[in-house]
């Protein structure tokens, strides 16, 4: 018979253990309620269960989905939305198999079954085309939906996206900073997110202390993510704007770089030299590219 710990295991490959999931999911609510402008939230069925959504921005405005990257839920967009929706529409769609308020399931990622959870949110939310925004593990749910289902994708903004540039084993740096308690803990966040800043702004307090509290909960996912070939790459037609660290501890950017650059022309990289893993202050870029690349009449050769 299975233990304790292996059926929590089973029932939530997420959370360490219901209280975690509840703490947690308690304190994105709260957080959620600091939304910088008006917002709708969306409770959708979908083939992978239960997904949540933030909506907000002007109605009638260009469409722009936004896909947070792993252990994240979507107050991660809470510094852009002031921003982007004011020309944008925006729909925050929380990864189902994270720490946010949709569905525990974590399916093979090799294969169609996140397109086909997509393509139920997106119809739920009268969505037949749409910018895309995607960091890290949304930047490849991003680009593998684009891949699959280019007709729908409008645009392509990537953070530090995977699914293009080579894995680093982060492992072999993690494991024996994780033998060294707290400060062990500290290090490994810094090789990831890069030095801490000296103060937070009130303001990102609360959304800083979610996330302190999810790396303590949540199960990391410890996996390959599926690569993108270079003919699904030079698929890719719709206008891309890829951001990425010289300095990104679990991707290889000089990958993604190069490999966008071979097979991808239309694409604007950034190359931040000294950047990490987490790159923020990236608003008003995105911003300009999507109001380059988001209208719906916009193609990408009108771009180059």
């Amino acid at each position: 018979a299975a233990s304790a710990s292996e059926r929590t295991r089973m029932s939530d490959p997420v959370f360490r253990n219901a209280e975690a999931a509840a703490s947690v999911k308690a304190q994105y609510r709260s957080v959620l309620e600091q939304w910088p402008v008006p917002r709708t939230e969306h409770q959708i069925s979908t083939c992978q269960g239960e997904t949540f959504a933030v909506a907000c921005g002007p109605e009638d405005a260009p469409p722009v989905v936004l896909l947070h990257g792993s252990q994240a839920n979507s107050v991660a967009w809470m510094p852009d939305v002031p921003t982007w929706s004011q020309k944008f529409r925006l729909y925050a769609i929380d990864m189902i198999g994270e720490p946010g308020l949709s569905a525990p399931s974590r399916p093979d990622l090799a294969g169609e079954a996140h397109a086909l959870w997509l393509d139920d949110v997106l119809s739920a939310l009268g969505l037949s085309r749409a910018a895309f925004v995607g960091t890290s593990l949304g930047g490849w749910l991003a680009l593998d939906y684009a891949s699959r289902r280019p007709e729908t994708v409008q645009a392509l903004a990537l953070i530090c996206p995977s699914g293009i540039g080579r894995q680093k084993n982060f492992l072999i740096k993690a494991l024996p900073l994780l033998l060294l308690g707290s400060w062990g803990k500290y290090k490994m966040r810094e090789l990831i997110f890069g030095p801490a800043p000296k103060s937070i702004p009130d303001e990102l307090r609360p959304f800083a202390e979610l996330m302190d509290q999810i790396a303590e909960v949540v199960r990391p996912r410890v996996l390959n993510i599926p690569r993108l070939t270079d003919s699904q790459l030079q698929a890719l037609h719709m206008p891309i704007l890829a951001i990425v660290g010289g300095r990104d501890a679990l991707l290889d950017s000089r990958d993604t770089r190069d490999r966008l650059q071979r097979n991808t022309p239309q694409a604007d990289i950034c190359f931040l030299e000294n950047g990490y893993h987490y790159l923020p202050d990236q608003t008003e870029r995105v911003m300009a590219f999507l109001e380059r690349g988001a209208s719906p009449n916009v193609s990408a050769a009108a771009l180059v």
